[in-house]
């Protein structure tokens, strides 16, 4: 279920996966699949630029200031869309896979109406 713009993105998930691990000390689990699975749904499911930031600073480790400098845009539009995917993950682990959309509607209109 990888992106098919991205097809080293198994790669270096699982490189930085394996320096998590390395880094940890005693004895860590792998996450379960389903977890895995939801996380890979979140992150497909974001915009292509706020992915692409996301897994560069994550995964690639580089700074928000040469992100900006990559993207063309600015450092705090760049922490924006870090904030966003971040925020995006945490939904969608804690079961929330509703679009932005979906969460307004249901937060202001009446049910009757839906």
């Amino acid at each position: 279920m990888n992106d098919p713009k991205d097809p080293d993105l198994a790669a270096r998930s699982k490189i930085a996966f394996d320096c998590t691990i390395a880094s940890q000390s005693g004895s860590i689990e792998p996450p379960a699949p389903e977890r895995i699975a939801c996380i890979e749904r979140a992150l497909l499911a974001l915009p292509r630029i706020t992915r692409e930031i996301f897994l560069a600073h994550r995964l690639d480790h580089y700074s928000y200031e040469k992100m900006a400098k990559i993207t063309g845009l600015s450092v705090r539009q760049v922490e924006r869309q870090i904030a966003k995917a971040v925020s995006q993950i945490d939904r969608y682990v804690c079961g929330d896979e509703r679009t932005a959309w979906q969460r307004w509607r249901d937060a202001h209109l009446p049910r009757w109406l839906r």
